[in-house]
Order: structure tokens, then sequence, then C-alpha cells
């Protein structure tokens, strides 16, 4: 199906959402997947979590302290969420978009890479090691999961998050591992208009129609108003 014959993708924003109820809604909407049910980027921060991937090595939880840590089914090791983060979670059916998952991940990395090189950052993707790098520090990170063709979890961007919680892990499952944000690379923008800007890229990345953002209340996943976020 080409996009033209594709409905738009709808664009929730759900504000501030504790990591383990959105965790549980993004896997419930997945398994209740048909072929009628429409896809939906879900875009939101969290309060301060580690989550660990399926895969996911104890050693590599340094010293986690009093934030809490989930254990997760998506790919990859454990890394940090918290606010000023901009979490980016694509509940696509990749079947009908015609979509592998190399491609999503690759996709969404060149988005990122694309929002960065609009404000003169040059920034790269690793084939060893998934996410966005600047001079060898990592702005976003990834780990998706696919299930009966659809994915969900999805993409971190530093926006102007606290990086020093990462200090307390390997990030990813690397030791050492720096981290940098937009704000340390000297793009200060509000969380919204990064959003809008990366909404943008991953549209013309992946040749999709967005709609625009819509803020959201209560959890991700339940028939609820729509209304301005909390």
């Amino acid at each position: 199906m080409n996009t033209a014959q594709q409905p738009p993708v709808a664009c929730e924003d759900w504000g501030l959402q504790s990591y383990a109820p959105v965790y549980a809604a993004m896997a419930e909407l997945t398994d209740a997947r048909t072929t009628a049910t429409p896809d939906v980027i879900w875009l939101m921060q969290h309060p301060p979590v580690f989550t660990q991937g399926r895969a996911g090595k104890a050693e590599h939880l340094l010293t986690p302290g009093d934030i809490p840590v989930v254990q997760t089914d998506r790919g990859g090791q454990v890394t940090y969420h918290g606010p000023g983060q901009l979490m980016v979670y694509p509940l696509l059916d990749l079947a009908r978009r015609g979509l592998g998952v190399s491609r999503l991940v690759h996709g969404l990395e060149h988005s990122v890479i694309a929002l960065l090189a609009s404000h003169g950052i040059i920034a790269e993707a690793r084939s060893d090691a998934p996410g966005v790098y600047v001079n060898g520090a990592k702005v976003a990170s990834l780990g998706l999961r696919v299930r009966r063709g659809c994915s969900y979890h999805g993409m971190a961007l530093n926006v102007d998050v606290d990086l020093a919680p990462f200090a307390r892990i390997n990030p990813c499952g690397y030791a050492g591992l720096q981290m940098t944000s937009l704000a340390c690379l000297g793009i200060a923008l509000p969380m919204a208009q990064v959003q809008h800007a990366l909404l943008q890229a991953i549209a013309s990345e992946f040749d999709l129609v967005l709609e625009p953002a819509k803020p959201c209340t209560g959890l991700p996943g339940a028939a609820q108003p729509r209304g301005l976020a909390q």
C-alpha cells in the first residue's frame, strides 16, 4: 500500500507519565491490534526511571540508588529516562506500512540526525550500537520490540534532561559511554518545538502523513477525552 492510500498517523502528546503503566498499555495495545487498528505515535516524558532490556545484564546497573528499575521486553541493555527527555513510541503495523525492523530503526536515527543537522550539528549512527551520537557522545537511544508484526517501545531523545543519573549505569551496556543532550550541544528549544521538528523529520524520513500532536490526558491507550496535557 502506498502512502497516498495510507491514513494519517495520529500523534498523541501524553505529557509526563509513569513508565510502568505506559509499558503495560503499549503491550496491551499491541496484543489487541487487528488489521483495522490505526497506527499511532505516543509522545511523552517520564519521571526518573531505569529500564532494562530483555537481555539486560545486572552488572550494567552500577548504583541505581533511589531511582526505580523496570524490567522490559524491549531490545538493548539498561538506560535512563527522566524529565527533559522526549520519548517517541511508534505503535505501527510494520507490514501494513511496508517497513522492516532495520528500516524503522535506521529511519528513527536518521530523523534525529536530520533534526540536528538543521541546527548545524553533525551527528551519526553506529552499526554496533543503535542510537545517535555527536563526537562519540550519545544524544538519542533506541530500544524496540516487534510482536505480531507491530512495533512498540521506541526512542529517547535527550533534550534538556539531567544527565547525572547515566553515571549510575553503563548506558546501553557500554562502560564509560558519554551522554549528551540538545541543551549541552547549544540547542536551547522548548520541548514542544523539538517535538514538532522531530515529527516533521520522521514524516519526511518515512514518507508519512502525521497528524499534529494532540495533548491528551489520562493513561495512554485508554479511552480518555482529549484536553490539555497534565
